[in-house]
């Protein structure tokens, strides 16, 4: 059975494609399927380090994995101007296109691109777009993986934070125990732990507003590197124990891993 070409729906959804190009979005730090969940994919997009669209219409692609993508809308272009950050050369205006909202998110697009290129002539491969699935709901970050699963930047505990995500906030509020932050520019750890109240979620609320959580360590490195440099951090657990744990049984756990990793030898724990 033939599938239905992605440029079909969208001009059945009565949006006209004129002079467009196909942005094929990767990368990371954040990774663009990051920003959107988060809400930040159009901001995202426009930053880019050349004049990537000279164009008219994009039609911007999420690589999910294999020749996957997930469809993120058509923005219409409306200028450029020199780059907002330092790193990123020029900063496009754009607008979505309305009329797709049934689409963005949702759409799971097959594309066998097999080159590295990610930003596409449209009319050269419109027609090696094809609608693989459209999804029940929009695409958010997945329910939680289990314990010895997780792994998460700082922009993806933020937007479970936000979104109060029912399956992460129930996990990881009925469990105390020890957790890793680690800076991915630098390779130092941070371990922590929390016990008590609503357990890890909790805690990790707590980097989630602040950014350090209150950890003077943590203060310190954003004093010398920008606040904005808490992007660049992961969290991780280490061992989960019962809600009901005794505060010094989950300390004593606690000391056992900054030992074991030498987090205040090399890290960021000076205690």
């Amino acid at each position: 059975m033939a599938m239905i070409k992605l440029t079909d729906l969208i001009r059945l959804a009565g949006v006209e494609l004129h002079d467009f190009k196909i942005h094929c979005a990767t990368g990371s730090n954040p990774t663009p399927l990051e920003a959107f969940f988060d809400g930040a994919f159009q901001e995202w997009q426009e930053d880019q380090n050349q004049e990537n669209f000279k164009c008219q219409q994009i039609i911007s692609l999420i690589h999910l994995h294999g020749h996957r993508w997930l469809f993120v809308g058509v923005y219409e272009v409306l200028g450029v101007k020199p780059g907002r950050w330092k790193e990123r050369c020029f900063t496009y205006e754009t607008r979505p296109l309305p009329g797709l909202d049934d689409l963005i998110g949702r759409a799971i697009i097959w594309f066998e691109k097999t080159f590295r290129a990610s930003y596409l002539r449209g009319p050269k491969y419109a027609d090696r777009l094809h609608v693989l699935a459209i999804l029940d709901r929009r695409m958010t970050i997945g329910d939680f993986p289990g314990f010895n699963q997780v792994l998460l930047s700082y922009r993806f505990l933020r937007t479970v934070v936000n979104q109060a995500n029912p399956s992460w906030k129930t996990a990881l509020s009925n469990v105390s125990g020890v957790y890793l932050v680690t800076d991915t520019k630098t390779g130092k750890h941070y371990v922590g732990s929390a016990y008590g109240g609503e357990g890890i979620w909790q805690r990790w609320c707590s980097y989630v507003k602040s950014g350090h959580g209150g950890n003077k360590e943590l203060r310190e490195l954003f004093q010398t590197k920008g606040k904005d440099h808490v992007m660049h951090l992961q969290f991780s657990l280490l061992e989960v124990c019962d809600l009901n744990s005794a505060k010094d049984y989950v300390i004593d756990r606690e000391t056992h891993w900054k030992e074991v990793l030498m987090s205040r030898e090399f890290g960021l724990n000076d205690n």
